[in-house]
């Protein structure tokens, strides 16, 4: 039997397919990797992996039957229902897997609960039984699509640009630095589809194994130029502002992992907000809590929020007879700040004035948006003071019964240099508030120093644990280190504590609204300082940062000017700043140099910027490279006598102009109708269909070197007069644009034939 026989065609046709399928699912397996970010890994990741699996085996099978392309769509749509309905829905199903009208009315509340948890929820979301069903239902129908569009349209580049777009998802709701080792897997399963796909069309017709020798190298092509943009490129881009569920828009955004001095280091200030209030002083402005501390890491908290316009909101402020409580309203401009995280003083009891969707966090009274982020936006927050007396807080106990244990948490391993130096500093005290005084005394007296430089020479730019010791011994350190501090030496006094993360209070300018003086917050005062909790009247901010803010304290009831005054300049909950808020600039302790809102800071660095430039001009010419890289391979094979990509070549030319390359016409047809309607010559295409006719249907491994170099002079002349008679918009969009990257000859997007004449 001839290698030419149908039967062998036909076992290299499923051998093809069967190599496709695999190079399928490891493309969908590769898209979920990024989804590892934002839930944590359970349930969901072994059923998405089965899901894809038996959706694609059941194609495969079904086109072994050569059912048609509808029928095994029908057929994989229903192993992807049988599946969800056994895994999630089997209590309300016939024989556990046939779907019932209970079924189906119990899909949306399924689906509203996961959205749910994605939309209130903070990364890495637990795993539930509703975020399961809807990632898995999700991959189970992103593979039935993807192998309709593979091996059905078999348009694999539009597949892997779908892959792409969906693994890019995560990302985007969770920006972080671009995890390289992923994106390369990913490329290369992209590269491995598309090999796959082009090897599994071809081979039937194949007589020679260089004919698709140009294939293969056009996509190392592509995942060359795609790994030099994601390992070159990405280095010179704009690191994200926000990290841990952050700022998703331009502009800065609020580091919510505790990882700042980055972001502090950075030669360009910009000014953020713009802040005004009723207060006797600028408030600070808080974005979020972080209580949960994890191999080392301070984790923001993950709680349920509630609708802010919703009866519930934020909550009035309780506190027991006898403390007082100041209102105050604080109208807050947001000039270059994109964050989901919006900037509210404390304790925040109402805000108005938003738009869009927001959610408020009644847990630590801060506000998250639901859609957009905070650009552009001017709102008022009002927020209501307890301000107990000196007295009254030294009766006061922290902790509480209803505290998160997370709040009192010591990670295990915690050096015992940081339990040492708190019973130390703290031994005199007699009370809970006074041994915090005393540890924020110690942390301001003189014996450290605010420094953004130190951590970094000496190798402890974290807020981890042993950051935090070594911060102790060597004593400096910026704002993440003396709020961890802190933090982990007020627990292991068995006090209750967080770190917040927000701003310090802006610079006066020389404007007033409504009597109110306007302060400007700059983005070099995004700060971090510690809370800790105290029954009756909440949890209360400290300030050990040195050369910062200024520390709390309260006064005894007899140095209070009208004890009934709630107005009175008593400091409260939030550590309260003097009335030139912000840093000195001539503070020996201040690394920080101070602008005036509306001049520019010099010495910016270009390379953010010229990277996004030249990022730009890359992706906007990719087309453009790989239509020229594929066209550069089938060139040099066609010089070679390979008859088949000189065809390839005029196919190409004909798709990029606008013509239909139709499966149902022959070459001498195709070729015919080149010549009476387009104008090539005769000739010309007389040479490449003879050439094409003998090496489809010659014997193998037989090759016309003389027909082949004749067939590459003609395919070039006749690529060359089907442009130059083309309208000049379609000339230029077959450069920079080329419809034959994603078009294939044959295809169901490649046209029709037109009627004969």
């Amino acid at each position: 039997m001839s290698s030419s026989d149908p039967i062998d065609l036909r076992s290299a046709r499923r051998g093809g397919e069967r190599v496709l399928t695999i190079a399928i699912l490891a493309a969908l397996l590769a898209a979920l990797i990024p989804v590892l970010r934002v839930v944590e890994p359970g349930g969901w990741l072994l059923g998405s992996v089965v899901i894809a699996t038996l959706v694609l085996v059941a194609g495969f099978f079904a086109r072994r039957y050569r059912l048609p392309a509808v029928a095994v769509s029908l057929i994989e749509a229903g192993v992807w229902v049988a599946v969800m309905t056994a895994v999630f829905l089997r209590d309300t199903a016939l024989l556990w897997i046939i779907p019932t009208p209970a079924t189906v009315r119990a899909v949306p509340a399924l689906v509203d609960d996961a959205m749910s948890a994605i939309v209130y929820g903070a990364a890495p979301l637990e795993p539930s039984p509703e975020l399961a069903f809807l990632i898995v239902g999700a991959m189970g129908l992103l593979a039935i699509i993807v192998d309709h569009v593979v091996l059905t349209a078999r348009m694999p580049l539009l597949a892997s640009i779908g892959i792409v777009a969906v693994s890019l998802i995560p990302a985007i709701a969770v920006p972080r630095q671009v995890d390289v080792m992923a994106f390369v897997f990913l490329a290369v399963a992209i590269l491995f589809l598309i090999r796959a796909e082009t090897r599994s069309r071809e081979r039937p017709l194949e007589r020679t194994a260089e004919r698709t020798a140009g294939v293969p190298a056009t996509a190392v092509g592509i995942g060359a130029i795609a790994v030099i943009v994601a390992v070159v490129a990405t280095p010179l881009l704009p690191q994200p502002g926000v990290r841990a569920g952050g700022g998703l828009g331009p502009g800065p955004g609020i580091d919510a992992t505790l990882q700042l001095g980055d972001d502090l280091r950075r030669p360009q200030e910009v000014e953020v907000l713009r802040v005004r209030s009723d207060s006797p002083t600028a408030p600070y402005l808080r974005a979020t809590t972080l209580s949960r501390f994890e191999g080392g890491v301070w984790e923001p908290d993950r709680v349920r929020t509630v609708p802010l316009d919703s009866e519930l909101g934020l909550g009035r402020v309780s506190v027991p007879p006898g403390v007082r409580v100041s209102e105050f309203t604080t109208t807050v401009e947001v000039v270059n700040l994109a964050s989901v995280w919006l900037p509210v003083s404390y304790p925040a009891v109402e805000v108005t004035g938003l738009d869009g969707r927001w959610a408020a966090v009644p847990y630590n009274r801060t506000v998250i948006s639901q859609s957009g982020t905070t650009q552009g936006q001017t709102y008022d927050v009002v927020s209501n003071q307890p301000r107990p007396t000196l007295e009254q807080i030294r009766q006061y106990n922290a902790g509480g019964p209803e505290l998160r244990d997370e709040t009192t948490e010591v990670p295990p391993g915690t050096p015992e240099i940081i339990a040492f130096l708190a019973a130390e500093v703290t031994a005199e005290a007699t009370n809970d508030y006074d041994r915090l005084i005393a540890l924020q005394r110690w942390f301001r007296g003189g014996e450290f120093r605010y420094s953004l430089e130190a951590p970094v020479e000496d190798g402890f730019d974290g807020s981890g644990a042993e950051a935090v010791a070594q911060f102790l011994e060597q004593r400096e350190g910026y704002c993440i280190h003396f709020a961890s501090a802190f933090a982990l030496m007020a627990r292991t006094l068995h006090m209750p504590t967080r770190v917040v993360v927000g701003y310090l209070p802006g610079v006066a300018t020389t404007d007033v609204v409504e009597s109110e003086t306007v302060y400007s917050v700059s983005s070099s005062l995004l700060h971090a300082w510690p809370e800790v909790y105290f029954d009756n009247v909440g949890w209360i901010s400290f300030e050990p940062t040195a050369g910062l803010g200024v520390p709390t304290s309260f006064l005894p009831a007899a140095s209070v000017p009208g004890a009934t005054d709630p107005d009175g300049p008593t400091p409260g909950a939030t550590p309260a700043p003097s009335s030139t808020p912000g840093l000195d600039p001539n503070d020996p302790l201040n690394p920080r140099d101070e602008a005036l809102p509306g001049t520019p800071l010099t010495n910016a660095n270009p390379l953010p910027a010229l990277g996004v430039v030249l990022l730009i001009l890359l992706v906007l010419a990719l087309p453009f490279l790989v239509r020229q890289l594929r066209h550069r391979q089938l060139t040099v094979a066609a010089r070679g006598g390979d008859a088949a990509s000189a065809w390839t070549i005029v196919q190409d030319a004909a798709i990029d102009v606008g013509i239909a390359v139709p499966a149902s016409e022959s070459p001498r047809a195709f070729a015919q109708r080149l010549v009476e309607r387009h104008g090539v010559s005769a000739d010309d295409m007389y040479t490449l269909a003879t050439a094409i006719e003998r090496a489809s249907y010659g014997p193998q491994g037989v090759r016309d070197y003389w027909l082949g170099d004749a067939a590459f002079d003609a395919a070039t002349a006749v690529r060359s007069t089907l442009l130059a008679s083309a309208p000049l918009s379609r000339r230029i969009l077959a450069v920079i644009a080329p419809r034959s990257l994603i078009v294939r000859p044959g295809s169901v997007y490649a046209g029709t034939a037109p009627a004969t004449r």
